[in-house]
């Protein structure tokens, strides 16, 4: 009985795996899309403590950074389509409830999961901007959304922008779950190629090398663009 490494299969499955890139990705940039904003707003809810939000918001946060990421994605996959189906039926849509496709709970799910860290991360870096800064743009005659626009946010977005990052690579490791929800990345890809002959151990260091370098990318990415935003922040000053 052979106890060494598949090489050919080791290097055809890493390709297979890397195939499933794009579905991680989607589900990293649609889900950074909704949890930004969402997240930013939220914060500000909790920092000016506004009735019912903030009190909703923490128990949001307690919620999901208390719960696995995989008890949330079973939560959403089992729990959406009942609470949909009524609402089909009732209303006459044509289209099944479980013929959805299932990437759209993986939006879901992680667009809930990385608001709840982003929130932290923004309530944390907006505690660092002056509130003598906010007062000062009033004095000249900028609104309120003026004065978040050009003088809080980009300083807000540049101490956040670490654990921006932090969460990003977090998101992205994150997508590897998303075979719970049969979804074709690069985590199932692999273990369906491995399911011939049995070649796990290959196909999970396949797994181990895509995850390893896209997330290095994005790294790599994010510290550049910190970078950028330093020099210009040091030219301003």
């Amino acid at each position: 009985m052979s106890v060494g490494l598949d090489v050919p299969f080791l290097v055809k499955t890493f390709f297979v795996a890397l195939s499933g890139v794009p579905i991680a990705l989607l589900i990293t940039i649609v889900s950074l899309l909704i949890a930004l904003p969402s997240g930013f707003l939220l914060a500000l809810s909790r920092i000016n403590q506004i009735p019912v939000i903030s009190q909703l918001a923490r128990v949001y946060v307690s919620f999901v950074r208390g719960t696995p990421v995989i008890v949330q994605i079973f939560i959403i996959f089992t729990s959406v389509p009942l609470l949909l189906a009524p609402i089909f039926e009732k209303y006459h849509v044509k289209t099944s409830i479980y013929d959805i496709n299932p990437i759209w709970y993986a939006f879901i799910v992680f667009s809930l999961n990385t608001t709840a860290i982003l929130i932290e991360v923004f309530r944390s870096a907006i505690s660092t901007v002056s509130k003598g800064q906010l007062e000062a743009a009033y004095s000249v005659g900028l609104s309120n959304v003026q004065a978040f626009r050009r003088i809080l946010i980009p300083q807000i977005f540049v101490v956040a922008l670490p654990n921006i990052c932090t969460a990003t690579v977090n998101l992205i490791k994150a997508t590897s779950l998303g075979y719970a929800l049969s979804l074709r990345e690069i985590t199932l890809k692999a273990q369906v190629a491995a399911n011939v002959g049995y070649n796990f151990i290959e196909a999970y260091i396949d797994i181990f090398l895509v995850y390893l370098i896209l997330c290095s990318l994005v790294e790599t990415l994010f510290k550049l663009y910190e970078k950028r935003l330093r020099k210009y922040k040091a030219a301003a000053a």
